[in-house]
């Protein structure tokens, strides 16, 4: 649904009854912060969120699709679409949210190229951000992958490794944890934020592009629920709320080479 149509809707149901609300899955940090900001002000114009917080990236999509949420803002498209294919759940993107950069970290080597050889590499072990990941190690001379994967290589399609790199898998949102555990981890700098780390969040040896809508972070719900009013007025709050993007600047650490908002002009 395009951000046009999310705000004729908005200005649409400005004078509507209250409606029944809406109960959304997210993640930690700074999804979880400016979804938050976003209630407060759907609240205000009659629509009653419920914020439900998710320490993984599996559970908010089956409970999306067992009815126990109505919407869920935590995976980019390119996780969906594996989440679908996996699982066949019946889920479909109405609106994008941040494109949050990601990057290569270390507390032990300034940078990629002192690198020692068998130094141990944390990476995220769902497939999609497996493959960005490796995708950024490859861009960064560290590694070469097999012709035409990019993002959706699998450590399988690792064709050559000079330095005889170790690669360790972590669940994802538990990378932050790993980074003095390793000699380089791929990172996500609002993970870094919330972990009171804002400074460290801007010193990745090296950063993913932004400009790849696949990896926006999606508000993703039921296929059948796709024209839920309540839904899009929302999604509409969250991308036109200043207090929302405010939020999401803080969460950012104020940085904004470390994110973009997709849905604007």
């Amino acid at each position: 649904m395009s951000s046009t149509l999310l705000v004729a809707l908005l200005l649409a149901l400005g004078a509507a009854p209250a409606l029944a609300g809406v109960r959304v899955g997210v993640t930690p940090g700074a999804l979880a912060d400016s979804i938050q900001v976003a209630a407060a002000e759907a609240k205000a114009k009659g629509l009653d969120v419920q914020v439900v917080e998710f320490s993984d990236w599996t559970t908010p999509n089956v409970a999306l699709a067992n009815g126990d949420l109505d919407l869920n803002y935590f995976q980019h498209q390119a996780f969906l679409d594996n989440a679908v294919k996996e699982t066949g759940f019946k889920l479909q993107s109405v609106g994008l949210g941040i494109l949050p950069n990601i990057g290569l970290y270390s507390e032990r080597h300034p940078s990629v190229g002192s690198l020692p050889e068998g130094a141990k590499v944390a990476l995220a072990n769902d497939p999609v951000n497996q493959g960005r990941g490796l995708a950024l190690a490859e861009a960064a001379g560290l590694i070469r992958l097999k012709a035409g994967v990019g993002a959706k290589a699998t450590l399988d399609d690792i064709v050559a490794n000079p330095r005889k790199l170790t690669f360790v898998e972590i669940e994802g949102p538990q990378l932050v944890r790993a980074i003095s555990d390793v000699d380089l981890a791929q990172g996500y700098p609002a993970h870094y934020v919330n972990a009171g780390r804002g400074d460290f969040a801007g010193k990745a040896l090296v950063y993913s592009g932004v400009g790849d809508l696949r990896f926006a972070i999606r508000f993703v719900v039921r296929s059948d629920h796709t024209d839920d009013p309540e839904i899009a007025k929302f999604v509409a709050i969250y991308q036109t709320s200043p207090a929302v993007r405010a939020r999401i600047d803080a969460a950012y650490a104020n940085n904004p080479a470390l994110y973009s908002l997709p849905w604007l002009p």
